[in-house]
C-alpha cells in the first residue's frame, strides 16, 4: 500500500494495519493481519516536508518536493572527500538522472523530475515561491530563513519550512477544510509540554525567539482561514506539531550507490578490491565532511505518526529510494493484533540504561515508556549510563587505591 498526499485518514486503515485512538495512550498502530519479520508493513508519501535549511546551505542538493538527491554518486563523492578528481567505479549503479532535473521557471529552485516540480506547484510552491527575489535576503521568506538559522544549529531537527508548507497547502487548497483536519490527526501538547518542545528546539532563549519567529512567520505567511496558527498561543502549538511528530528524512546518491556495490556478485578479488575502495572513501568522508554525509530533512506522515515508541521495536522506518518515500518495515514477526511499535531512540541509546532511555524520552518527546525491556528493567538503579560509567571508573580506582595501599602495607 502506498499512501499518497493528503489521502485522508479512514483511507490509512488498510488491509494489514489499522488506527486506534484510545484515551489513555493517544494513537496506536496494530496489525490487522500475521506479519513477516522483513515484511514491508506499508510505504507512505509526508503531507509536507522540508529540507533542514543547514543542510540546503551547504550545498547538500535534494529537489525541492521529495528530497531525492541531486548529486550523482560521484558528484557526491568528490564534494565529501574533497576530491574532485575521485572516479567512482560502476558509474553504472548511480540511480540519479540529471537530464530530468527541472527548475521551477520563476525562482530556479530545483526539482528531480517535473511531476516533481508539478506536485510542489499544484500544493504549495506557488504561494512560496519568491521570483526573482529568491536571493534577496529582506524578503520576508528569506528572513525567516535566515533568523531560524541564526536560532537552530546543526545538527538540525527541524525546520521552519515544514510549517510554512503547511500553511501554504492550505492556503493552495480548494478544500481547506479538509487540510486542516489533516494536520489536526497529529498529536497535540498540552500548554507547558508545548514551551518544553519549543524550549528543545531553541533553547534558553526560546520565549524571545519564539515571538519573533511569529513575527516573521505572520508577515510572510498570514492567511484569514489560519488566523489562529498566526497568533502566539497557536503558533506555539503549530511549533510543537513539527517538534513533536516531524519524522527525519535522510537521502544519499552515494548510499545507494554503495548499496549497489553490495549487491554485486563479483570474484573474490574484484570484490576485495571494490570493498577496500569503498572503506578508504569513507575515511577519506569522515576526516574531511565528518558525519553529515545525506541530504537531510523532515516530513509530517500521517500514518507513521500514528506508531508508538517501544525500546524493542518490532518495526522501523527507512527511505530506500532515496526520496521521502517511507517504507515501513517489520524487524520481527508481527501477529494480528500486535501493535507495531517503533523506536523513538536510535541503536546506541536503546543499549543504554533504562533511566538514561527514558532521560532521552522525557526531554525529547515529553514521556516515559513503560514497554516491556522498560518494564522487565524496573529494579535497575536510576543512574544515566554516563552515571554507571563514572561509578564503575570511581570503583575500579578505588579498588586500584585499595590495592596500592596494600603494596604499600606489605612492603612496610
Amino acid at each position: 500500500l502506498v499512501l499518497q498526499t493528503g489521502d485522508s485518514f479512514n483511507e490509512c486503515h488498510n488491509f494489514a494495519t489499522k488506527v486506534v485512538i484510545a484515551s489513555v495512550s493517544g494513537k496506536g498502530l496494530f496489525a490487522k493481519k500475521s506479519i513477516k519479520k522483513g515484511d514491508t508493513i506499508f510505504t507512505e508519501r509526508p503531507l509536507v516536508s522540508a529540507q533542514f535549511l543547514w543542510n540546503e546551505l551547504y550545498k547538500y542538493k535534494a529537489c525541492e518536493y521529495c528530497l531525492r538527491a541531486l548529486e550523482t554518486a560521484e558528484e557526491n563523492a568528490r564534494r565529501l572527500s574533497g576530491n574532485p578528481a575521485l572516479s567512482l567505479p560502476h558509474a553504472e549503479l548511480c540511480c540519479v538522472h540529471p537530464e530530468l532535473h527541472q527548475a521551477c521557471p520563476q525562482c530556479q529552485v530545483m526539482y528531480c523530475s517535473s511531476e516533481c516540480r508539478q506536485a510542489a506547484a499544484d500544493q504549495y510552491h506557488k504561494v512560496l515561491c519568491l521570483g526573482p527575489s529568491q536571493d534577496d535576503p529582506n524578503h520576508p521568506i528569506n528572513k525567516l530563513k535566515n533568523t531560524w538559522r541564526s536560532m537552530h544549529y546543526p545538527p538540525e531537527t527541524s525546520s521552519i519550512m515544514l510549517m510554512a508548507k503547511m500553511v501554504a497547502a492550505v492556503k493552495q487548497a480548494k478544500d481547506k477544510a479538509h487540510w486542516q483536519k489533516l494536520f489536526s490527526h497529529f498529536c497535540s501538547r498540552t500548554a507547558n509540554e508545548e514551551e518544553e518542545i519549543a524550549h528543545k528546539l531553541l533553547g534558553e532563549q526560546f520565549r524571545g525567539q519564539l515571538a519573533v519567529l511569529n513575527g516573521l512567520f505572520t508577515a510572510a505567511l498570514y492567511d484569514d482561514h489560519l488566523s489562529r496558527w498566526f497568533v502566539p498561543e497557536g503558533f506555539c502549538s503549530l511549533f510543537a506539531l513539527v517538534g513533536t511528530n516531524g519524522q527525519g528524512i535522510g537521502t544519499s546518491s552515494l548510499s545507494q550507490w554503495v548499496h549497489g556495490c553490495d549487491a554485486l556478485e563479483l570474484p573474490a578479488q574484484q570484490r576485495a578490491q571494490l570493498d577496500s575502495f569503498i572503506d578508504q572513501l569513507y575515511r577519506d568522508i569522515e576526516k574531511e565532511t565528518g558525519d553529515f554525509l545525506n541530504c537531510e530533512g523532515s516530513g509530517l506522515f500521517l500514518l507513521q505518526s500514528s506508531c508508538n515508541h517501544s525500546c524493542i521495536p518490532n518495526a522501523e522506518a527507512s527511505f530506500p529510494d532515496n526520496n521521502f518515500l517511507l517504507h515501513l518495515s517489520a524487524l520481527s514477526d508481527i501477529s494480528p493484533g500486535e501493535e507495531i511499535c517503533i523506536s523513538y531512540l536510535e541503536c546506541c541509546q536503546r543499549d543504554r540504561s533504562r533511566h538514561s532511555r527514558h532521560k532521552i524520552l522525557r526531554e525529547n518527546y515529553l514521556f516515559i515508556c513503560s514497554c516491556p525491556k522498560c518494564v522487565s528493567q524496573m529494579d535497575e538503579p536510576d543512574l544515566t549510563s554516563e552515571e554507571e560509567e563514572e561509578e564503575e571508573e570511581g570503583e575500579a580506582e578505588g579498588e586500584t587505591e585499595g590495592d596500592e595501599m596494600e603494596d604499600e602495607m606489605t612492603d612496610v
